[in-house]
């Protein structure tokens, strides 16, 4: 993209007022078919003797068609990802002494329910490629007391899960043997890997359906995948404040949410689908773009594109990272999300709550990343004005 493209773009499209956030507050948007389905759960349950119910019709579908979707034989539907994550902690009984390895670039949720069990958390360093948690650094940090990897599909790309479930078999627990594999798919719901879809490897897969999610239902919501009917069972349990077997609350999602999400999964190729050709133009608008790293896509992986995370120059860390976030907010309208910094860094109770802090790749990754906005809804204009904004503050702080 030439200086005299990028000024024309810029001077057509003029600076957006609100300001773009960084990560939408709205990831998949709604047609009328999602508001009829609402309005009818509403209605049905309007008789005193049916209320919105426990266990509906509703989520049974829902959890139906997302297992289908996923390629798993169990999906068990939730109030939220992050209840989920320590749904699934909770199934590993885990004692003081067992440790489960976390990638440090994240967001704080896996680290915090690790904590919230009571376990030892360990972070990991990522792969500053593809930002997935590194099994060679996983091999590192293994002592006999792991327990599990818990990986996040980070912003959007699936994590390596055979690597992990190869290391798994390999190292096992000495009391629990083969360690478990959980991935944390927040921020990946509908991506592929090798030819299956996130949630389909791995223990389970916990997914979220909040507000600014590839899927939404209602602003909140969420789904564990498995293949273990055991464990499946136990978390339907678990969900539904317990009782028979073991400790329980309340992480059910309701009627009306269920009923979106039926039809959000439904649509959640077509969402994706115009996720990954907006990012594809913005990749290819951005080639040259000096110092710049764009997102990877691994050739056997569907990215999401959650979020578009790039990576400034080392010696540009920290300040003019920055920098170039404040320009692109303050005079071209378009934030820039830093997702995510260490958590170790940024959340002073799980720096209290970790094993090893020496992480140095991810103290720089955290440094340099930074991931302008980018949604499905952006208009091909839009997405062009972000380019010509980013090649301008770019060019700006070489100069400085």
């Amino acid at each position: 993209m030439d200086a005299q493209t990028r000024k024309q773009i810029i001077a057509e499209h003029g600076k957006p007022d609100p300001t773009w956030p960084g990560e939408p507050l709205l990831g998949g948007w709604y047609t009328e078919e999602e508001i009829e389905v609402a309005v009818k759960a509403i209605r049905d349950s309007m008789d005193w003797r049916v209320g919105f119910g426990f266990i509906v019709q509703e989520l049974l579908d829902l959890e139906a068609a997302f297992a289908e979707y996923v390629g798993t034989s169990e999906c068990v539907s939730i109030n939220g990802a992050a209840g989920g994550l320590d749904m699934a902690l909770e199934c590993l009984d885990l004692a003081p002494e067992d440790e489960v390895i976390v990638p440090a670039i994240n967001f704080r949720a896996s680290a915090m329910a690790v904590i919230g069990q009571g376990a030892r958390l360990v972070l990991g360093e990522i792969d500053p490629r593809t930002f997935q948690l590194d099994p060679a650094d996983v091999l590192k940090r293994l002592t006999p007391n792991t327990r599990a990897i818990l990986p996040t599909h980070m912003n959007g790309l699936s994590a390596p899960m055979d690597d992990y479930l190869e290391i798994a078999e390999k190292h096992p627990h000495p009391k629990h043997g083969p360690l478990k594999v959980i991935g944390d798919g927040a921020r990946a719901c509908g991506g592929g890997y090798r030819g299956t879809r996130i949630g389909k490897r791995g223990w389970m897969n916990v997914f979220s359906f909040h507000t600014m999610k590839l899927m939404t239902t209602l602003g909140e919501g969420g789904a564990i995948t498995t293949d273990d009917p055991e464990v499946a069972s136990r978390l339907r349990e678990m969900r539904m404040f317990g009782g028979e077997r073991y400790w329980g609350s309340n992480y059910k999602i309701t009627k009306v949410q269920a009923a979106v999400g039926v039809v959000q999964l439904r649509r959640l190729d077509e969402m994706n689908g115009l996720r990954r050709k907006r990012a594809y133009e913005r990749t290819a608008m951005l080639e040259g773009l000096p110092g710049i790293t764009l997102p990877y896509e691994p050739p056997d992986c569907e990215h999401t594109f959650y979020l578009y995370t790039c990576l400034m120059p080392k010696e540009w860390a920290g300040e003019k990272r920055d920098r170039l976030a404040a320009m692109m907010a303050e005079e071209f309208g378009v934030a820039c999300s830093i997702a995510n910094p260490p958590t170790h860094a940024v959340v002073p109770f799980i720096r209290q709550h970790t094993v090893n802090v020496d992480l140095p790749l991810s103290e720089e990754i955290g440094a340099r990343l930074f991931c302008p906005s980018l949604h499905p809804l952006m208009s091909e204009e839009d997405n062009a004005y972000v380019c010509a904004a980013l090649w301008e503050c770019v060019e700006r702080l070489q100069g400085s």
